[in-house]
């Protein structure tokens, strides 16, 4: 029973995504809806993300060098493994599992409420297509995503270099051969893809659970906490999936 219940929600979830494109608003309506979903979602993650970036470069730097105990290995390898930890993985991955706990149950409980005092219903009955009016503006808003992912690769690397240098682990001109050595550009474009498909999961896993929720405030905190288990679960399968189609060879 629980598989097939399963099931019918990824099959709901799909129709929803249909209907996203269906029957759309007037472009006058949508363009407002797209700025406030951007200065919700992107501007306002800006912080936390530049914050947690930042240090955890830092902390990433601080344990290659502990771990770098033989003198043989040289200290170019902390900047290395700092560019590795945080463009592979850190950056892209961890960042969005954070941004699922922040934007996620920021978009369930938003669509939730509408759900619970009825704003939904209303939309429909004046025959606007509710989930275009709702998910359509949250999807176009995280195409910007890439670029808080990006600042966050930057600032993970520059914490790193400041933890490093001025911790007295390496010399600054050693950190910066470590970043520049062995580069692989396809490394920044698999990190990209990687986050596209992450920005398409906040903004439409999140929007399902509050479109469709039953119930009263107590299920919309239900909700979000189910949309955030949800899309973290998807992001670390959909990471597993890619990088053994981007990466192995």
């Amino acid at each position: 029973m629980m598989l097939i219940r399963y099931l019918s929600q990824i099959g709901k979830y799909f129709i929803m995504l249909k209907e996203i494109f269906n029957k759309p608003t007037k472009w006058s309506v949508m363009k407002q809806l797209i700025f406030k979903e951007i200065d919700d979602l992107i501007i306002g993650s800006l912080g936390i993300v530049a914050f947690i970036s930042f240090f955890v470069g830092g902390v990433v730097a601080i344990q290659t060098a502990l771990n770098l105990t033989n003198p043989l290995i040289p200290k170019f390898l902390i900047g290395f493994a700092t560019r590795q930890s945080v463009v592979l993985e850190f950056a892209p991955t961890f960042i969005s599992i954070i941004m699922a706990g922040k934007m996620g149950s920021f978009i369930t409980s938003s669509i939730g409420t509408m759900r619970v005092t009825e704003q939904i219903d209303a939309l429909e009955v004046m025959g606007v297509n509710a989930v275009n009016y709702l998910v359509f503006p949250k999807l176009i808003a995280l195409l910007l995503y890439p670029f808080v992912i990006g600042l966050s690769m930057f600032l993970g690397v520059l914490g790193g270099w400041m933890a490093a240098v001025y911790g007295g682990f390496t010399s600054g001109g050693e950190f910066t051969m470590g970043i520049q050595t062995d580069f692989v550009p396809f490394h920044i474009a698999y990190a990209f893809i990687k986050t596209f498909v992450f920005a398409i999961l906040l903004a439409t896993i999140p929007s399902f659970h509050g479109f469709y929720m039953k119930g009263g405030a107590l299920e919309v905190g239900q909700a979000s906490t189910v949309a955030f288990v949800w899309t973290s679960v998807v992001i670390i399968l959909i990471n597993f999936i890619l990088t053994q189609l981007l990466l192995s060879q």
